[in-house]
């Protein structure tokens, strides 16, 4: 058990001092949701009004009904770039010494996912921080209630990442398959619009936004930053999470994953 911890506190701890050496990916993974709730949430302030529906108790403000999505954004990106420092450490060699090691590779990917999900958090509170000063508000339960979802949605979205990665063995186009799926995942939700909304606009985009599980893991924050539990949104959240990890994890399997297939079994 102690060799496991000491794995456990060495992968996250390389992680966490990567990040912090790392300002200006601090800075990236804010300055996306700042400006949607600065600039796109003023204006669409008077024409985007959210009628009453669960979980708020009253008439809202779009820049009030978009912070979960916004959560949402920056646990999505930060799963993305997790993912896409494992390419890097493979192309540069050190994914192999960590993947040799004694310990089954099934915990190591699992420590690399919390590494990358509890970077995400931080970077959520901070960002709910400053919407917190600029006046919009949940319950202080709320914040507490917040963080079993954060991790939960952290799992499925780095698990998702790590997914893409056994595909790809080149950094260029790792970064253009991101494109092909951060996009679309975040615009074809409930992130920016109630889905009610969508399906007034177009029934189409609100068939594929419903089979979306960025929905529903955006739907989990946004109940839960709000003292409610979504049991709908929790369940479809934490099946996901667990077939995109195991895909994931049988994908570095040298024996039967993507990497042996590639011929990067040993990477």
């Amino acid at each position: 058990m102690n060799r496991y911890l000491h794995c456990l506190r060495g992968v996250v701890g390389r992680e966490l001092l990567r990040f912090l050496h790392q300002r200006t990916r601090f800075v990236a993974a804010l300055v996306r949701p700042l400006i949607w709730l600065f600039v796109f949430a003023a204006g669409f302030r008077m024409a985007l009004g959210v009628a009453m529906t669960d979980p708020y108790k009253t008439y809202i403000l779009y820049e009030v009904y978009i912070i979960p999505g916004l959560v949402g954004m920056i646990q999505l990106f930060n799963g993305m770039q997790s993912s896409l420092s494992m390419v890097y450490d493979r192309e540069m060699g050190s994914m192999r010494v960590l993947l040799v090691s004694p310990f089954p590779r099934w915990y190591l990917l699992l420590c690399k996912l919390l590494a990358g999900t509890l970077v995400s958090i931080v970077q959520v509170y901070v960002f709910l921080t400053i919407a917190w000063f600029y006046g919009i508000q949940a319950p202080l339960l709320g914040y507490v209630w917040i963080l079993p979802a954060l991790i939960v949605t952290g799992f499925m979205v780095g698990a998702l990442g790590m997914l893409l990665s056994t595909f790809v063995k080149q950094l260029e186009n790792f970064a253009g398959v991101m494109n092909f799926v951060i996009f679309p995942m975040f615009f074809l939700s409930s992130a920016l619009y109630p889905l009610w909304r969508i399906r007034e606009g177009s029934y189409l985009v609100y068939q594929i936004a419903s089979l979306n599980p960025f929905t529903y893991a955006v739907e989990m924050i946004r109940f839960a930053l709000y003292e409610q539990l979504n049991l709908e949104a929790v369940l479809i959240v934490v099946v996901t999470t667990a077939i995109l990890l195991a895909l994931a994890i049988l994908g570095y399997n040298p024996a039967r994953g993507m990497m042996a297939r590639k011929g990067g079994g040993g990477e």
